[in-house]
C-alpha cells in the first residue's frame, strides 16, 4: 500500500477509518463527512437541474419483492436476508415470519413509487433520484477500503418514459455526466456498450429492441463506444462510463441502463394517448456509482489535494502571535458567514509550524493574521503554490468565497 492509496490518505487526513468490528463498513470522521456531504450536495444540485426529483425509499423490504423483480434469483448470494422477528417465539410463529432483505439496489423501490397512482402519458418522463443506502454481502477477501464495501450509498436515478423519449433522455443524462466529470477533474473518459449476458431476463425480441435503442441513443448523444458482448445487466443493456485518472487507470463509474423487463415484472403502467394501458420504459442511471468508492477515486486521483470547492477545510486561518487572536476570530467569523469552510489555528506555535501542519492536512489556502493586518484591516492569503497576496478583509473574504463555490452553483 503506497502513500497515495486512499486508505493511507484517509488516515493521514483524518477522513475515515475501518475496523474489524465493522467489516466492509466505514466510520466517517468530521473532515471526511464534510467531504461526503459537499459531494452529495453537488450531485443533488446537478440532478435537480437535470429534472430529477429526489425521493427516499426503505432499506428493508420483504423478500417477495426481490423475488418478483428477479434480483433474488440473480443476487441472493450477496443479499442480507433474515426472518421478521416475533416476540412470542416458537415454531408456529417462526414458520409465519416473513422473509426480509436489506436492499442491494434501489430499482424495484422506485417502481413502487411510480406505481402508487395511475400515470398519464402527459406526465412522462417521470424522473426520480435517490442517495440509496445499500448493503451487499461481499466476500471478505474482496473488501478494499472505500473501493469495495458491504454498506454503501448509490446515487441512484431512474426515468420512466415512452420508447419515443429514450433518445432524448439518454442524451440529457450524457450531457449531465460530461459536466460533472469535468467539474470533478476527469475531462477524459471512455464508453462501452454492454450487451445481453448468457443469463438474463426477457426475450430475444425485447433485447433486440433494447440494444438497438440504446446504441442509437448513444450515437445521437455523440458518444463513441466499444461493444462488450455479454456484459449487460440481467434485465437490459447498459452504457458504462470509464474515467481515466491521473495515473492512467480506468474506473467504471457512471451507467445508463435500458430496461424493458422490470416494468413488466413489477406491473408498471401508464395510460397512453389512446386511453390504453401501456408499459413504460425504465432507464437506470448513476453518475458516480457508489459515493464511497468515488471518494476513494477522488483522493487517489488528486493525491489528497482536492479542488478547493471539495476540500473539507478550505482555509486555515493562523495567528502570528497571541495578540492577534481576537482579530483572527473575527476573520474566521467573516469567512464562515460567507459559507467558507475554515479552521482556526491559534496555538502558541511558530508560524512556520502552522504552515507546515496546514499543508500536511492538505488545506488549499492559508491565511496568516498579525498586528499589521489588524491595523490595516487586511488578510494575507497564501495559495498552495506559495503565491501570496494581501487584501482588505472584505475583498479577501469575497475572493475566497468565490474560489470555494461549487461549480453547480
Amino acid at each position: 500500500m503506497n502513500d497515495l492509496d486512499h486508505r493511507v490518505l484517509g488516515n493521514r487526513l483524518d477522513l475515515f477509518h475501518q475496523q474489524e468490528e465493522g467489516p466492509g463498513m466505514v466510520f466517517w470522521h468530521p473532515r471526511g463527512w464534510e467531504l461526503y456531504r459537499v459531494l452529495e450536495d453537488y450531485i443533488r444540485q446537478r440532478m435537480r437541474r437535470a429534472g430529477f426529483r429526489e425521493i427516499r425509499t426503505p432499506q428493508l423490504l420483504a423478500r417477495s419483492l426481490w423475488e418478483r423483480s428477479g434480483h433474488w434469483e440473480k443476487f441472493r448470494a450477496n443479499m442480507y436476508s433474515f426472518s421478521e422477528g416475533h416476540e412470542t417465539g416458537g415454531e408456529e410463529s417462526a414458520s409465519e415470519a416473513r422473509a426480509l432483505c436489506l436492499k442491494p439496489m434501489s430499482c424495484p423501490c422506485h417502481v413502487q413509487v411510480f406505481n402508487q397512482r395511475v400515470r398519464s402519458y402527459r406526465e412522462l418522463p417521470v424522473r426520480y433520484s435517490e442517495f440509496g443506502a445499500c448493503h451487499r454481502d461481499e466476500p471478505s477477501g474482496s473488501l478494499e477500503g472505500l473501493k469495495r464495501t458491504r454498506a454503501f450509498v448509490q446515487d441512484d436515478a431512474h426515468v420512466f418514459c415512452m420508447e419515443a423519449q429514450i433518445e432524448a433522455e439518454v442524451g440529457r443524462f450524457c450531457d449531465l455526466l460530461r459536466h460533472v466529470y469535468a467539474d470533478l477533474g476527469f475531462p477524459a473518459f471512455s464508453v462501452a456498450l454492454a450487451t445481453r449476458p448468457d443469463v438474463r431476463a426477457g426475450s430475444d425480441e425485447v433485447w433486440d429492441r433494447a440494444e438497438a435503442a440504446l446504441g442509437q441513443a448513444a450515437f445521437a448523444a455523440g458518444l463513441q463506444f466499444e461493444v462488450r458482448e455479454g456484459e449487460g445487466a440481467f434485465y437490459g443493456p447498459k452504457l458504462e462510463f470509464h474515467l481515466i485518472d491521473s495515473r492512467e487507470r480506468s474506473w467504471q463509474c457512471g451507467t445508463v441502463q435500458l430496461d424493458f423487463v422490470l416494468p413488466e415484472r413489477l406491473d408498471a403502467l401508464y395510460v397512453n394517448e389512446r386511453n390504453e394501458r401501456e408499459r413504460p420504459v425504465m432507464i437506470h442511471h448513476a453518475v458516480l456509482g457508489s459515493m464511497e468508492r468515488f471518494i476513494g477515486l477522488l483522493l487517489e486521483h488528486h493525491e489528497g489535494w482536492l479542488p478547493m470547492w471539495l476540500a473539507p477545510d478550505q482555509v486555515a486561518v493562523a495567528t502570528i502571535n497571541d495578540a492577534s487572536a481576537a482579530y483572527a476570530t473575527r476573520v474566521v467569523q467573516a469567512l464562515e458567514e460567507a459559507g467558507v469552510r475554515v479552521v482556526l489555528d491559534d496555538r502558541p506555535e511558530r508560524l512556520e509550524k502552522k504552515i507546515y501542519d496546514a499543508r500536511e492536512m492538505q488545506v488549499p489556502i492559508f491565511v496568516a493574521v498579525g498586528p499589521r493586518d489588524e491595523r490595516d484591516q487586511t488578510i494575507s492569503i497564501r495559495e498552495r503554490d506559495g503565491q501570496q497576496v494581501v487584501l482588505a478583509i472584505a475583498e479577501g473574504v469575497e475572493r475566497l468565497r468565490h474560489a470555494g463555490t461549487p461549480p453547480a452553483k
